[in-house]
C-alpha cells in the first residue's frame, strides 16, 4: 500500500490556475500565498556556517554541546525558562519534520487519540493520520471533558489565524495535560512575532510551574532569521520524552548538518536581528491591514504570526479567485479547515507588499 495514498492531496496544488491567473497581471504576481521569508539571511549567520564548511564527519542526533548551549540560552533569556538544562533539549531538522514525525517517534498508533487546533497547519493532522491516530479538534480543553489523548497540539500564535494565547490560555492546555497524562507539545515557530498579545511559552516559569514534564515546546529559526533554507530548529521540555527522542532518531539518522548547527548557535546568541525583522514585518501588516480594510475586508484574531487572516463572508475560494484577478496569490481558508477566509502573509518584499497595497485600494 502506497503511504501517500493514506494522506489528503497536497493543497497548494489546488490553487495553480489561480497562480497562473495572478501572474497574468501586468504588474506582475504578488505572492502572500506562502510564509517563505524573503529578506537576507543576517551576514553574520552565512559567516558562521562556512567557517563549519569541513566537517567530514557525522553530526550528532544531540547535536554539539555549542548548540545545546545556544538552544538553553535563548530559552532561558527569551522564553523564561531557568528550568532547562542540555539534556532537555535536542536540534531538528526543520520544525515540519518535528510536528509530521512526532507521533510516528513516540509510538503512537490507531490506539491513540491527538488534539489538534481546530484550525489548524495541515501538518499536525498529517502525523496523526500516518499512524493512524483518532484526531479531535479543539481550541478548549473545557471541551475535551475527561477524554485522555497521548498528544496535544497548540499553536500561539497561529498559523493562519494568528490567534494568541495569554499566560491564562497556555496555563490551561498545561493544567488539562497533566491532569489527563497527555504530551502537550507547543507549536511556537512564530513566538518573535505577536501583535496584539504577548506570546507566551509552555516553558515559562509562571505557566510551567518551572517544570518540564509533560510539555514541549517546538521553535524554528526560519522565521526569526531568515534560515527556512537552512531546515533548523529545536526542541525543548520534558527530559525524558527528549531522551526518547534522540534514542529513536539515531537510528533514523535524523541529523542537523554541522555547518547548519554553527549558524542556529551565531544567530541564536543575537536578539538585534530578530527585533529588526519583526521591524519589516510590523510596517508591512500595517500596510497590508489598512489596504485590505478599504477594499472591503474583515481582518479576524490575526494578534501574532506573519500572516493577516482576512474575509470578504464569502467562499474563500472566490475570494482567492477575486485576488488573483488583481494579481495577488493567497491561501484559501479551506487548507486549514475555514471555508470563508483567506491567508494573507507578510513574507514579500516591500516593493511587493506595496504594490499589493495599491491594486487592493483601486478596487
Amino acid at each position: 500500500m502506497r503511504l501517500s495514498g493514506r494522506l489528503p492531496d497536497f493543497p497548494w496544488n489546488t490553487i495553480a490556475a489561480d497562480r497562473q491567473r495572478a501572474q497574468e497581471h501586468p504588474g506582475g504576481l504578488v505572492d502572500l500565498s506562502v510564509g517563505t521569508p524573503v529578506d537576507p539571511t543576517p551576514a553574520f549567520v552565512q559567516f558562521a556556517a562556512r567557517s563549519a564548511g569541513d566537517s567530514p564527519g557525522y553530526p550528532q542526533v544531540w547535536g554539539t554541546p555549542e548548540v545545546r548551549a545556544a538552544i538553553v540560552g535563548y530559552l532561558v533569556r527569551r522564553w523564561n525558562s531557568p528550568q532547562l538544562n542540555e539534556r532537555r533539549v535536542m536540534p531538528v531538522v526543520g520544525t515540519k519534520e518535528l510536528v509530521a514525525l512526532l507521533p510516528t517517534l513516540l509510538g503512537l498508533g490507531p490506539q491513540d487519540t491527538v488534539v489538534i487546533p481546530r484550525t489548524a497547519y495541515p501538518t499536525y493532522r498529517v502525523g496523526a493520520e500516518l499512524v493512524g491516530a483518532r484526531v479531535v479538534a479543539s481550541d478548549d480543553p473545557a471541551e475535551l471533558g475527561g477524554l485522555s489523548p497521548s498528544l496535544i497540539w497548540i499553536n500561539s500564535p497561529a498559523n493562519p489565524h494568528g490567534a494568541t494565547f495569554d499566560r491564562d490560555g497556555v496555563r490551561r492546555w498545561i493544567d488539562f495535560a497533566r491532569r489527563q497524562n497527555s504530551l502537550l507539545a507547543s507549536d511556537e515557530c512564530y513566538g518573535e512575532f505577536g501583535w496584539d498579545v504577548a506570546p507566551v511559552s509552555v516553558l515559562d516559569r509562571e505557566v510551567s510551574e518551572g517544570e518540564t514534564a509533560g510539555v514541549l515546546a517546538v521553535h524554528s529559526l526560519s522565521k526569526r532569521s531568515n534560515m527556512a533554507g537552512y531546515r533548523a530548529g529545536f526542541v525543548a521540555g520534558d527530559i525524558n520524552v527528549v531522551t526518547e527522542l534522540i534514542a529513536v532518531r539515531k537510528h533514523l539518522g535524523l541529523m542537523v548538518p554541522t555547518p547548519v548547527q554553527a549558524a542556529m548557535v551565531a544567530a541564536l546568541a543575537d536578539q538585534g536581528h530578530v527585533e529588526e525583522q519583526r521591524a519589516r514585518y510590523l510596517a508591512r501588516r500595517t500596510v497590508l491591514a489598512a489596504a485590505l480594510e478599504a477594499a472591503g475586508f474583515r481582518i479576524d484574531a490575526s494578534e501574532g504570526s506573519l500572516y493577516l487572516w482576512a474575509t470578504r463572508a464569502e467562499p474563500c475560494r472566490r475570494t482567492v479567485a477575486f485576488l488573483a484577478e488583481r494579481g495577488i496569490l493567497t491561501a484559501p481558508g479551506d487548507f486549514y479547515g475555514d471555508p470563508t477566509h483567506v491567508r494573507v502573509a507578510l513574507t514579500a518584499t516591500d516593493e511587493r507588499v506595496a504594490a499589493a497595497a495599491e491594486r487592493l485600494v483601486a478596487g
